[in-house]
């Protein structure tokens, strides 16, 4: 086959799997239309709906690792690679590294809103309690200045959020809890080093945390979504996102 048949049969392909319905979710709606109004599923036609792979999306390996997410579903995350080779060479012990790696994989791959709980809830399994209660909390530090640690509130959230600007009650409540934490330093590092990791010259090679990934990581045998943790269905959302039921 020549250049053109294979991209023709490609096209083909693809058109014959994208031949199901997708429904979206509410959340992906709410706001663009009253989530109290019944959602209308769309005519079928007589096809199939969406249960599985999105062909639309690169596909995931059977048994997906931690990279594998960072590599098809995470992408673009040099902020978070940026963050963590910050941590490394800063001297910051190999927790606070892998917790910055990960640290807003909720925002790269799931959801914006609270991203640092669901972050930490995505990991909880796998890593130290120190590193998902660091990713957790730094929800809460991030809008609050501790200049004796070395970070201030950042110029960035006057600009997209507002001079007057008041987190909610239950983000000062998490402060006020963190702030006293014998883990406080460990989430504030994350803050630290994520103020700065948004350098557009600066690229980061994800295989320069390959070891540390590899000690401060349980990378489950079945794959990160089929491990029946707690967290399994958050990975598998993130792998078919489309997936009617």
């Amino acid at each position: 086959m020549t250049t053109l048949e294979k991209a023709e049969a490609a096209e083909r392909a693809l058109s014959e799997e994208l031949d199901r319905v997708v429904v979206k979710s509410v959340i992906y709606t709410s706001g663009e239309r009253d989530p109290r109004l019944p959602v209308q599923r769309p005519p079928d036609q007589g096809k199939l709906y969406m249960m599985g792979h999105d062909p639309r999306l690169a596909r995931m390996p059977d048994r997906p690792t931690l990279f594998d997410f960072f590599k098809y579903r995470f992408g673009p995350a040099n902020h978070l690679m940026q963050s963590a080779r910050l941590a490394l060479k800063s001297g910051a012990g190999e927790k606070v590294v892998m917790a910055c790696l990960v640290h807003d994989i909720a925002i790269a791959g799931f959801i914006r809103g609270d991203h640092g709980y669901w972050g930490a809830q995505l990991v909880e399994p796998y890593v130290d309690e120190e590193v998902s209660w660091a990713i957790r909390y730094h929800q809460a530090l991030r809008f609050f200045a501790d200049e004796a640690a070395g970070y201030q509130y950042p110029a960035m959230y006057v600009k997209l959020f507002g001079a007057d600007y008041q987190p909610d009650e239950y983000i000062q409540r998490d402060y006020r809890y963190a702030r006293e934490h014998m883990w406080y330093m460990t989430s504030r590092l994350i803050c630290i080093n994520d103020l700065y990791a948004f350098d557009p010259t600066v690229q980061v090679e994800l295989e320069e945390f390959t070891d540390i990934v590899g000690r401060n990581f349980r990378q489950p045998k079945e794959g990160l979504g089929f491990d029946a943790s707690p967290s399994a269905h958050m990975w598998r959302t993130i792998m078919w996102p489309t997936k009617y039921l």
